[in-house]
């Protein structure tokens, strides 16, 4: 029974250990891959020990103490496994590792029951606390301290340039450059941007305006996609679309300590209705530690019959874009565990406005509603994060007085 204990969990384990030391996302990633690789071959090692122990009389003069070396280190690694086991959606894996962390663990007691001769027992205490330690240390940094890691956060910029003017004199150009800058250790895989540019009719009042449109003004915050400020004499309307663009690729990357910039142009006529021009940019991004982006393609339109979740469709006159793609977890124990995840991202625009939404759910719950708690967990497990800028106001007065 010792000797099938430890010959399964050096498989097992070693089987996730050669796919995170190869693949894992994360320099920790990695050395987990590496200490379960160690932990497989000490149980290899102490299943050779076991068969000299027992079936050869003990030939090699350590091999008790090599056999129960082999048990502590399946035990250990089998309990590591087994809490990051505990955070999927597999009741296969839960049962088998729940099965080999009782039975490695009553293999050490096993071991230890017989005349075991350990040389140096304090020695051998420490490299057992040791290794604890770093198992737990490890586990710790991965599931606690990484989740819960905010400092990387991506930012998008606006500067808008002079305007000018159509050599007819009948229209004129407003270019903005937008820039996504990554200031933070870690890269970003790009799951959707946005850019619109918003038209704003603001007449001024002769007059102050009552304290009752003050209020309804700041009621329309609520539900408004821009958020005028409250004015005493300005009449702010609702904006209307002017120009959306997505200018980033979905399925694109930015890496560590970089930035990408692009410069868009707005053009309107001389003789525009509006008093201002209000530019926005946002975009949803992931950290590339935290998952692995298969490719993002364009499924299809939500005015060809595409369904669109209701979360999406709140706003009424909305069209949308639909993309997807499959996402892979950091590590082999979660990619295992865990039911597929995909993307969806869905681009809208209307006279409105226009935004970028994404989600990362099973096939089959994109139109389910998740609660707060679940978005958090959903954020912090694959760090989500979305930038956004602007209003970036621009006051047309200038521009409409050469008509």
């Amino acid at each position: 029974m010792i000797l099938l204990v430890l010959l399964l969990t050096a498989a097992y384990l070693g089987r996730f250990g050669i796919e995170d030391l190869s693949e894992a996302l994360t320099f920790m990633g990695r050395i987990t891959g590496a200490g379960l690789l160690a932990a497989s071959a000490t149980a290899l090692l102490g299943s050779a020990a076991v068969v000299d122990y027992w079936f050869r009389g003990g030939s090699f003069p350590h091999s008790g103490i090599v056999a129960l070396a082999g048990t502590v280190a399946a035990a250990l690694s089998n309990l590591m496994v087994l809490l990051e086991v505990a955070n999927g959606d597999s009741p296969y894996y839960m049962a088998v590792s729940s099965l080999l962390t009782a039975g490695s663990a009553w293999a050490v007691f096993a071991v230890w029951r017989t005349p075991v001769k350990i040389p140096a027992p304090k020695r051998l205490a420490m490299a057992v606390i040791a290794s604890t330690a770093f198992a737990i240390a490890n586990f710790g940094y991965q599931n606690l301290y990484q989740p819960y890691q905010h400092g990387a956060r991506p930012v998008i910029k606006l500067a808008v340039g002079k305007h000018e003017l159509s050599m007819d004199g009948k229209s004129f150009a407003v270019p903005v450059d937008i820039t996504l800058e990554n200031d933070s250790d870690v890269g970003f895989y790009v799951m959707g941007a946005e850019f619109h540019a918003m038209g704003q009719k603001v007449p001024v009042s002769t007059h102050d305006r009552l304290r009752q449109q003050w209020r309804d003004d700041a009621k329309r915050w609520i539900d408004a996609l821009e958020k005028n400020p409250l004015s005493r004499r300005e009449t702010h309307q609702t904006g209307e679309l002017l120009a959306a663009q997505p200018w980033m690729i979905p399925g694109g990357w930015i890496e560590a300590s970089d930035s990408f910039a692009i410069r868009t142009v707005v053009q309107l006529p001389i003789d525009t209705p509006y008093d201002q021009v209000a530019f926005y940019a946002s975009a949803s991004l992931a950290r590339k530690d935290r998952l692995n982006l298969d490719a993002i393609r364009l499924d299809d339109y939500s005015w060809s019959g595409a369904k669109v979740p209701q979360w999406v469709k709140k706003q009424k006159a909305f069209d949308s874009l639909i993309y997807s793609g499959r996402v892979h977890e950091n590590n082999s124990i979660n990619e295992h565990t865990m039911d597929p995840r995909f993307v969806s991202i869905y681009w809208k625009f209307g006279t409105q406005g226009a935004l970028v939404l994404s989600s990362i759910t099973r096939r089959g719950e994109e139109d389910r509603i998740q609660s707060d708690a679940e978005n958090r967990k959903v954020t912090n497990r694959y760090g989500l994060v979305d930038p956004v800028t602007g209003p970036i106001q621009r006051s047309l007065w200038d521009i409409k007085s050469h008509r």
